[in-house]
C-alpha cells in the first residue's frame, strides 16, 4: 500500500482556486500512488494554528491571499527571495517536521514574462502593492528592469515595499492611483490588484501596442483590463499562466520529482473550459 501524502493550498476566498486541479493531475501523470491535494479555506490569522495542527502525511503547502505574510512567519527557514519579498506561496515539510518557505510566484513572474518577450531594461509599472507586488519586484530585479514604479492606492502602501526594493537592490518609484492610466505606458505593466479594482483603467488607458500586461486574475477572464490591452494589440499573460509556471515549482519541491508539466496544463486548459 502506497504511503499517504497530503498537500493542500490554503486562502480566503478558497472555492474557486484551480490548483487542487493541476496538482492532482500531476500527480496521476507522474504516478504517486497516494498523494491528494485539497483546498482548505484559512486566513491569515488562522495559518499559524493550522499548520501547528497537521501531522506528517503533510508533504506541502501552497498558500495564496490573504497569508503569504504569514507562511513565511511560521517557517524555521526559508529561501533568499521569500525573505528579501517578506513573503511565501509555498511551504514544504522537512524531514524532521519543520517548515521550509519559498516563493515560487517569482520564478514564475520571470518565466511568464520572459516567453512574453520580456528583456533587460524594460520599464515596469506595478498596479498593487501587496505580496504579489512583492513578488513582481523581485521578478523586476531578476529581469534587469529599467524604471520601476508601483501604483498604489495608498501611499503608505509604496513605503512598506521600500526595504523589498533595497534588498533587491531596485530603483522603485510610487504613484497615485488617480495617475494609474498614465503610467501604464511602461514596456510591461503588471496588475496585482484584487477583482474589480483595475477595472475603470480599461477604458482609461492609451494602449501601446508593444506593452506586456500581466494580470495576476483568472476569474473571471479576461477582465476589462486585459480585454482592453487585447484589443490595442498589446501581449497578455494571465493569472493562469502564473499559476501553472508557480505550481510546477511547488509540485516539485512537494514531491521530489520532475513536474509532468505537459499533462498539468492540459488539466488546466480543460477544467477553464468546462
Amino acid at each position: 500500500m502506497a504511503l499517504r501524502r497530503r498537500a493542500a493550498v490554503l486562502g480566503k476566498p478558497i472555492a474557486h482556486s484551480l490548483s487542487p486541479v493541476i496538482h492532482t493531475a500531476g500527480y496521476e501523470a507522474a504516478g504517486l500512488a497516494g498523494w491528494s491535494y485539497t483546498r482548505i479555506e484559512c486566513a491569515a490569522a488562522e495559518l499559524p494554528d493550522l499548520v501547528a495542527g497537521l501531522g506528517p502525511e503533510w508533504a506541502g503547502l501552497s498558500v495564496t491571499m490573504p497569508g503569504k505574510e504569514a507562511a513565511l512567519a511560521v517557517a524555521a527557514e526559508a529561501s533568499p527571495v521569500a525573505l528579501a519579498v517578506g513573503a511565501a506561496n509555498t511551504l514544504v515539510r522537512r524531514p524532521d517536521g519543520s517548515w521550509y518557505a519559498d516563493n515560487t510566484d517569482v520564478a514564475g513572474m520571470v518565466e511568464v514574462l520572459t516567453g512574453a518577450g520580456v528583456r533587460p531594461g524594460a520599464t515596469l509599472t506595478v498596479l498593487g502593492a501587496g505580496a504579489t507586488a512583492r513578488a513582481a519586484l523581485a521578478a523586476a530585479a531578476r529581469l534587469a528592469a529599467g524604471r520601476v514604479i508601483v501604483v498604489a492606492r495608498r501611499a503608505d502602501a509604496v513605503d512598506d515595499l521600500r526595504p523589498v526594493a533595497d534588498a533587491l537592490d531596485l530603483a522603485l518609484s510610487g504613484a497615485d492611483w488617480s495617475d494609474a492610466a498614465r503610467y501604464a505606458g511602461a514596456d510591461v505593466v503588471v496588475s496585482t490588484v484584487p477583482k474589480g479594482v483595475a477595472d475603470p483603467l480599461a477604458g482609461a488607458v492609451a494602449w501601446r501596442p508593444g506593452t506586456v500586461l500581466f494580470d495576476a486574475l483568472y476569474d473571471p477572464w479576461p477582465t476589462p483590463l486585459a480585454a482592453a490591452a487585447d484589443a490595442a494589440g498589446c501581449r497578455i499573460v494571465s493569472g493562469l499562466d502564473l499559476l501553472l509556471a508557480q505550481a510546477v515549482g511547488q509540485f516539485e519541491q512537494f514531491t521530489g520529482v520532475a513536474a509532468p508539466r505537459a499533462a498539468m496544463a492540459a488539466a488546466l486548459a480543460a477544467a477553464r473550459t468546462d
